[in-house]
């Protein structure tokens, strides 16, 4: 009886990111929706992943125009945390991914039998590019962008600042982020300070944070080094690294009578978006407060 000789195609990268965080990225459904193509014009609209030897995958992998998709799906083999997940496609080939740490960086090596539809090199290439499109992505998640906000309050310098961190006031401008926007803890130089609100399961979240400086009616200055998910504070692990760190600056400056208020804060490219849209809207109502 003759076996049929199995070809291995091999890619692989090196990503600029934690190990933590690329297997957080790698096996996340809702991440997986954003990496998981090999060119702008094919995206995953649906993806499962139950992640555990037996558990089954399926990411559906679609042209933007609607005009093909298919489901690339299969079972795990072993998965071992940070380090391998093998398994065995539905159409029987095998895949097996290896996770290796280097300091800040982790390689991603790709191990998968060839198919025969199409050449080694059309497959190699083809693997290869959405490997490299999760590097983008996980090292993009990485990156924090300094954005900057402002806005003129008709009222005094003191009056913006005793207004802008007053606990009632407080939940009443950042409302525009969560309705149910609130904070626990001292505005005081040095003091751990809880930024939190309730999403739309009653479940508890937000971040951990201390006040790294704060000159009253000139400057406030926070640093977030942890996340509060479901009520639990977490300061260590993937889930905390794309924050710990990051700033949110406050300057009140009185220009012309008035007060200018600016805001600068780091954000990640998942967040963006959403901060350039909610942050001028949070401080029109800051604004409207502080002038009525």
């Amino acid at each position: 009886m003759e076996s049929a000789t199995k070809t291995i195609i091999t890619v692989e990268s090196i990503v600029n990111a934690p190990i933590e965080k690329v297997w957080k990225l790698w096996t996340t459904t809702s991440d997986i929706m954003k990496w998981n193509n090999a060119s702008p014009d094919w995206h995953t609209p649906k993806a499962e992943n139950d992640l555990r030897a037996g558990g089954k995958f399926v990411y559906t992998m679609a042209a933007k125009d609607g005009s093909v998709s298919f489901d690339f799906s299969g079972v795990y083999n072993q998965v071992k945390t940070h380090e391998l997940i093998s398994s065995r496609l539905d159409d029987g080939r095998s895949l097996k991914i290896t996770f290796s740490r280097s300091g800040n960086q982790t390689k991603v090596v790709e191990d998968f039998e060839a198919e025969s539809e199409n050449s080694i090199e059309l497959q190699r290439g083809g693997w290869q590019a959405i490997l490299d499109n999760f590097k983008k992505y996980a090292e993009g998640q990485s990156a924090m962008e300094k954005l900057h906000f402002e806005i003129s309050i008709a009222a005094p310098v003191a009056t913006v600042y005793s207004t802008m961190i007053d606990e009632k006031q407080y939940a009443a401008w950042t409302a525009l982020f969560n309705p149910t926007s609130h904070f626990k803890g001292s505005w005081a130089k040095g003091s751990k300070i809880l930024f939190l609100g309730t999403d739309k399961q009653g479940k508890v979240g937000g971040m951990v944070s201390r006040i790294k400086e704060n000159i009253p009616n000139q400057y406030i200055s926070i640093e977030h080094y942890g996340i509060v998910q479901e009520g639990k504070e977490i300061i260590t692990g993937p889930e905390v690294e794309p924050w710990a760190g990051s700033l949110e600056n406050y300057t009140f400056s009185e220009v012309k009578g008035k007060t200018l208020l600016t805001v600068e804060l780091d954000s990640n490219a998942e967040f963006k978006s959403y901060f350039e849209e909610t942050w001028p809207d949070a401080l029109k109502k800051l604004k409207e407060i502080c002038e009525s």
